[in-house]
């Protein structure tokens, strides 16, 4: 959800909520100190994988925990340092060098991958390009500027189009040495297999209610201001993700989150009428994330059929459901075609094979 900046506001960011802080700024991660571990224990004993795919929901952290990472290694180049074996996790002070410019998006040996704000049409591009991927994958041609480590954050993988994921897998394949990728993946299994074979995969689970309450209260203003009682309710909903909690306590947000569920609840045969007022809802030019919510909340609803008693063909069926909708999906947001009719297309073709769920 971003708005087009004014000519003195800064550059629009794709990879943040709009309204919270970016990854980049967290000083605390909650809820995935065994992945935190994994990867200090991995860099320490000098057996870092040069590519790690950090998989999960979108909104529990996984951005987060890349951030942290890449911080925790451009400050420490040297893995037998003591510093690094008295390490109890992944955190630097705020004020250290390396903090203070990867804050900054000034960090020479540090790359960033994500959809690229287009000024002319005022929005983001709907997929991390290739000439974005060669360009920012550059950092890797040139020698450290500290003499260190060069890293690089994908966040998140899911917006490749084909010619960057495969730019991408080139870079993974043959990395110079010290080099280090981090690949954020909110549906991991959707990345080609090439990519998911050559990276170390670490999986993120949900985020509990109470951990999500503790983030929410770290932002500040106005989300913590919310209320105990309305961050539990809202946090509860939320299927682990701080993201989609920070949707539900929008107000904006509020009445499309209510509808999207009421309408999905009535799945694989909902109300026509409710569908009708769904696409319309996230279809207009003030829809803002609404299309990208649905979207999400329909790929969660298909997820949950998948870990159902199934048969072969029934999960044969319901990913070649899923790959259908990626596809349309994608087409829709590259061409700006109809919402509308997408929207309407998806249900209808759900209803259509309603025997299978």
């Amino acid at each position: 959800m971003s708005r087009a900046p004014s000519e003195s506001a800064p550059t629009p960011e794709s990879d943040v909520f709009e309204g919270a802080p970016h990854p980049r700024t967290a000083t605390r991660l909650v809820g995935h100190s065994a992945a935190e571990a994994e990867m200090l224990n991995a860099y320490r004993e000098q057996r870092l994988a040069h590519a790690w795919l950090i998989g999960g929901r979108e909104g529990i952290g996984k951005a987060t925990l890349a951030w942290r990472f890449a911080r925790f290694v451009l400050a420490h180049p040297d893995p037998a340092a003591p510093a690094v074996r008295a390490a109890r996790d992944l955190s630097i002070p705020v004020d250290h060098p390396a903090a203070r410019q990867l804050a900054a998006m000034a960090h020479p040996d540090f790359a960033l991958l994500r959809r690229e704000w287009n000024p002319k049409a005022k929005s983001f591009f709907t997929e991390i390009r290739v000439d974005d991927v060669r360009a920012r994958l550059g950092v890797f041609h040139m020698s450290a500027g500290f003499g260190g480590w060069r890293v690089a954050i994908v966040d998140s993988a899911d917006d490749l189009n084909r010619a960057g994921a495969n730019a991408l897998l080139k870079m993974i394949e043959e990395p110079p040495p010290r080099s280090l990728i981090l690949v954020v993946a909110h549906r991991p299994g959707q990345l080609p297999p090439t990519i998911r074979s050559r990276c170390r995969r670490l999986l993120l689970g949900p985020l509990a209610p109470r951990e999500i309450g503790e983030i929410v209260k770290d932002l500040g203003p106005p989300w913590s201001a919310a209320g105990a009682e309305h961050i539990a309710a809202a946090a509860s909903r939320a299927d682990g993700s701080v993201r989609e909690t920070l949707r539900r306590l929008d107000p904006d947000g509020q009445g499309l989150g209510a509808l999207i569920d009421s309408t999905l609840a009535q799945l694989p045969r909902p109300d026509r009428r409710a569908v009708q007022k769904l696409a319309e809802a996230v279809s207009g030019r003030a829809a803002g994330d609404a299309f990208e919510r649905l979207t999400i909340a329909l790929y969660d609803w298909l997820a949950a059929r998948c870990r159902e008693p199934s048969s072969p063909a029934r999960l044969e069926t319901i990913a070649a459901l899923w790959d259908r909708l990626r596809a349309a999906t994608r087409e829709t947001e590259a061409l700006n075609l109809d919402k509308k009719l997408h929207v309407l297309a998806v249900f209808e073709e759900i209803a259509a094979r309603g025997r299978v769920f």
